[in-house]
């Protein structure tokens, strides 16, 4: 959320689509007066854009272009456009002049990059200053002399289609802008967490590395520690030799508990892993959670060898939110099922809860979509802001993943996740 004043516009944004508004008003007078022979009150025309020229240079010149203006400082120099356009209208013949939908852009640039508020006022300036064109206005200059007085239904019908182009222009833009800042802000925490999985993937790989290469020299230390106590001199060497000796065990215990892998453990244990390691390490956080029994299978094609594959945490983060979603809806199971076949891996989560609400599946897996419990009715304590499967679904496809939401037979909600076994599976050494 911006602070109140803090604009997200440059002043080289403003200054730019004023000398675009510029560079037009004068290319039409030039074509309609040379080219096509109108006569309007061009001596006016050109003083009133060179005005707004003159205030533009100055603009640029006094004030960096990268500034960040604030909102009350946009405000009031759209409102200059506004203005400038409005007289400019004037004196070509009102809303009749069928360049009136210039008055647009202003408020389309507000609609994008300001709050509601100044919004609303530079919208109500140009739909005010559509109206009031069509009664008040010098006539529609026309070719070699002449002008036109059009009738007063034709105007309000001119005056009218700029208003609403004003309104839907302005209102598709704003609703697109805000959707677009709720996806950035949304992709900016699926990137956080991301790199937050990265990181303790990293030291998981660190620990893996500190047991491998400590454990040759702790070994040696405890074999000599252990010949010095055989060839002690005297009971203080030996009771030295004897704390050297329980001490290089208790480091090696350290490093046991620390990778926490087999004893046959080396640094590809945190590379790679099969789909039976994957399943029980996205269900491990949540199979003591009281009401709900939460399993997991692995199950596979006939003749068709069970792959290993690349320890992501990208696909653990995922596929644990996923669970955790389920276990707070289940009425009392959650099952978690690993498939394979020749071509493809997959993984599926199933509740037996009430599924997804059609509101909401519509619409699984855009940001801020939730209808989790708040913390006191929820099981894992969690309180959804409906970035959880956004987050998830985003990271599973980085991965190569097609994901899907749908609902079971007869009841509860089913999330799988497919993936070519190419781009998964962790090829043998």
């Amino acid at each position: 959320m911006r602070g109140a004043g803090h604009g997200r516009l440059r002043m080289r944004t403003l200054v730019t689509l004023r000398w675009t508004l510029i560079l037009g008003e004068v290319s039409i007078l030039l074509v309609g007066g040379l080219l096509l022979g109108f006569r309007a009150p061009f001596a006016l025309c050109f003083g009133l854009i060179g005005a707004a020229a003159w205030i533009n240079l100055l603009t640029g010149v006094a004030s960096p272009g990268q500034r960040m203006i604030a909102d009350w400082e946009a405000t009031a120099q759209l409102a200059f456009d506004i203005a400038q356009i409005s007289i400019l209208l004037y004196l070509t013949g009102g809303a009749a002049n069928p360049f009136v939908l210039m008055l647009i852009a202003p408020v389309t640039l507000a609609a994008a990059t300001l709050p509601l508020q100044p919004l609303l006022i530079l919208g109500g300036a140009a739909v005010g200053a559509s109206i009031a064109l069509a009664f008040f206005h010098m006539p529609l200059p026309m070719a070699h002399g002449g002008a036109m007085d059009l009738p007063m239904s034709f105007m309000l019908g001119a005056a009218g289609a700029n208003v609403a182009g004003i309104a839907v222009i302005a209102g598709s833009v704003r609703q697109a802008a805000a959707e677009s800042t709720r996806m950035a802000l949304a992709l900016d925490v699926t990137q956080t967490v991301l790199s937050r999985e990265q990181r303790l993937s990293a030291l998981g790989a660190l620990a893996a590395a500190a047991a491998h290469e400590l454990g040759t020299p702790l070994a040696t230390i405890a074999i000599v520690a252990k010949e010095m106590v055989r060839e002690a001199a005297s009971p203080q060497v030996k009771e030295d030799a004897e704390l050297l000796v329980a001490q290089a065990a208790r480091c090696r215990e350290i490093l046991r508990r620390l990778t926490d892998a087999p004893a046959e453990a080396s640094d590809e244990v945190h590379e790679r892993m099969s789909l039976l390691q994957l399943v029980h390490e996205v269900i491990e956080p949540h199979a003591g959670v009281k009401g709900v029994r939460v399993e997991a299978i692995v199950t596979g094609a006939a003749g068709v060898a069970s792959p290993d594959i690349w320890r992501m945490p990208e696909v653990l983060h995922a596929l644990t939110s996923f669970v955790e979603n389920a276990v707070d809806f289940a009425t009392s199971e959650v099952l978690i099922t690993a498939r394979f076949d020749a071509g493809s891996v997959s993984m599926e989560v199933r509740d037996d809860g009430p599924g997804f609400a059609p509101e909401v599946l519509a619409k699984l897996g855009e940001p801020y979509v939730t209808t989790r419990p708040g913390a006191e009715g929820s099981r894992t304590g969690h309180i959804g802001m409906g970035l959880g499967f956004f987050i998830a679904k985003t990271l599973l496809e980085r991965t190569g993943a097609v994901v899907t939401f749908q609902n079971g037979r007869p009841r509860g909600a089913v999330v799988s996740a497919r993936w070519p076994r190419a781009r998964i599976e962790a090829p043998t050494s």
